[in-house]
């Protein structure tokens, strides 16, 4: 039900974690430093995609910086960490320049999911991915300062962003996202939303509002969604989600009503799965062809963890 790159419990993003030293961000000599290095490797990012190198061999994302520049990435840099003492950066790039790189043959701007879906990218490499994908998205749609309007300026090697005008200092935002398995037992609850692929079904989710706790968030959502009253809210796991800057708060719980009511504006359906269809879908062999989420999801991760607490029984 899972694969080699994303075991039961490692869902994409959620492991491999780069070691962040937080405490070279503000001292500009030693990042200077860092990015001088032979060794140093840039992801860059344009919007929900990722410059790819394709050169004969394996396609890689991790770029020295000198060949990320020769791209066309912008010159100012994120400093994302240290992987075995190499740093890593990320980078984005105008869409000029992006456009500028269609129809080459040593190097694409691929869509992020897809290349992870297709296993082009070493899982090893996710957790820092998603680290560029969001910090460089967050500076692209932050650039003046919401308190007074003024130009911001990216600060501590990308991890805050300054207001010379009104001495207001801006960080990084990650928005908390319930995501959630309901069972009445022998069945759980999935649903479908409109922009899916064709078959496709999976776990409710929704963001957590102001002054909300984790188990209201998932009773609420589950309610609004799909009429389904439910108790016993667990956390199973969670996941960075870089789209564009999400944490997946993985949980799980109990229905105490089965009887369901769409709302049309959040799913296209839901419905009841009993656990030989859910393990059809993760498995890719549903009759039907009724798809599971993918292994990279945590909602894949969800599902298959309900069906092995069943087997256990």
């Amino acid at each position: 039900m899972t694969n080699s790159m994303f075991p039961l419990g490692a869902p994409g993003f959620a492991t491999h974690p780069i070691e962040r030293a937080a405490h070279l961000r503000d001292d500009v000599d030693k990042l200077i430093a860092l990015e001088e290095r032979t060794d140093a490797r840039a992801y860059v990012v344009h919007r929900d995609s990722l410059l790819i190198r394709r050169n004969g061999g394996r396609p890689t994302a991790a770029l020295t910086l000198q060949e990320a520049r020769g791209f066309g990435a912008n010159p100012g840099t994120v400093f994302l960490g240290l992987r075995d003492g190499t740093p890593l950066f990320g980078m984005g790039i105008a869409a000029t320049a992006a456009e500028a790189l269609i129809g080459r043959p040593d190097v694409e701007l691929g869509n992020l999911r897809a290349a992870i879906t297709e296993g082009l990218l070493p899982v090893e490499e996710l957790s820092a991915i998603a680290t560029a994908k969001s910090l460089v998205s967050w500076h692209q749609r932050h650039g003046y300062c919401p308190n007074c309007g003024q130009r911001s300026a990216m600060v501590s090697g990308g991890w805050r962003r300054d207001c010379a005008a009104c001495k207001t200092q801006h960080f990084p935002r990650t928005d908390p996202v319930v995501i959630m398995l309901v069972s009445d037992g022998e069945r759980c609850l999935l649903g479908r939303q409109a922009q899916f692929p064709a078959g496709m079904w999976s776990c409710l989710a929704g963001f957590v509002e102001v002054a909300e706790t984790i188990e209201e968030a998932v009773r609420r959502e589950v309610a609004e969604e799909a009429g389904v009253t439910c108790t016993d809210v667990a956390y199973y796991k969670a996941q960075p989600w870089p789209y564009p800057s999400s944490l997946m708060i993985g949980c799980t719980a109990r229905a105490t009503s089965t009887a369901i009511t769409v709302d049309r504006n959040e799913l296209e359906d839901a419905r009841w799965f009993d656990r030989t269809e859910a393990a059809l879908m993760l498995e890719r062999a549903h009759p039907d062809g009724l798809l599971g989420p993918h292994p990279v999801a945590i909602a894949h991760h969800l599902v298959a963890h309900w069906l092995n607490q069943g087997r256990l029984r």
